[in-house]
């Protein structure tokens, strides 16, 4: 589904990130992670159009991403959150959900104020379509609440929700555990394997081992901006290059 071939991204004279390559398929939780500074988030920003990659190829169901820009990315079915929580805070849960419909909704402010009929019956649809969504997401419960309220495992599952609710094909989360208790992490974990059972493929920059362990089809390590290991997670532990990045040993 997703392939990225020898991408870099350089900036004046750092290398970011050095001739990467890895695929993620259909249905499988594909891992980065590596230690602070590594290149993973600078990686994830060049695939999903927030940072031009230098050279390389990305390609996505065979389209080529490079130069596209973000919301173009979007509308194709990747869709992704942020490592500082995309949450819009004052808003409601559905309110949140809804934006991720932006992009695929034909409704318009002026639609909306002068009672427009497609406007209204495309807004009905949009908010059914989150609703179904907080349902799926065992959150509909929510719907009402401040975002802002919410603890941030349900921070979490909203933004999730929010990616998934226009369709997206493949999910790219940037550090979702961060901040998460261990029992909003098992629930984040279950909910992942979940939606890859779906079909839905998943893209994640992880730090947090114990999910990384827990939600892995494979783990890709990236250290100064290049791959060092790509594995099953069990693997791990025994790869002296990975050790020697994290622990400064093998």
């Amino acid at each position: 589904m997703l392939d990225v071939s020898d991408l870099s991204v350089r900036f004046g004279g750092l290398t970011a990130v050095s001739g990467l390559s890895f695929s993620v398929r259909a249905g499988e939780v594909f891992t980065m992670m590596g230690p602070n500074g590594a290149g993973k988030t600078t990686a994830f920003n060049a695939i999903g159009g927030f940072v031009r990659a230098t050279a390389g190829r990305v390609r996505f169901d065979g389209r080529d991403l490079i130069g596209l820009p973000p919301e173009k990315i979007a509308s194709l079915g990747i869709r992704r959150t942020f490592q500082n929580n995309g949450i819009l805070r004052e808003m409601t849960v559905l309110e949140n959900v809804l934006t991720g419909l932006e992009l695929d909704t034909p409704s318009t402010f002026w639609g909306s104020a002068l009672g427009l009929p497609a406007s209204g019956r495309a807004e009905r649809e949009a908010v059914a379509k989150a609703r179904r969504m907080l349902a799926e997401m065992e959150i509909a419960d929510l719907e009402d609440r401040s975002a802002g309220d919410l603890s941030f495992g349900q921070q979490r599952l909203v933004e999730i929700a929010r990616a998934l609710v226009a369709g997206a094909r493949l999910i790219m989360l940037d550090e979702p555990a961060v901040g998460l208790s261990p029992s909003e992490r098992a629930h984040l974990a279950t909910t992942l394997r979940e939606l890859a059972r779906t079909g839905i493929a998943i893209l994640l920059v992880e730090h947090v081992q114990d999910l990384v362990m827990a939600v892995s089809d494979q783990v890709l390590v990236l250290n100064y901006g290049k791959r060092i290991a790509q594995c099953v997670p069990a693997e791990l532990k025994n790869n002296a290059e990975v050790l020697e990045a994290y622990l400064g040993h093998a």
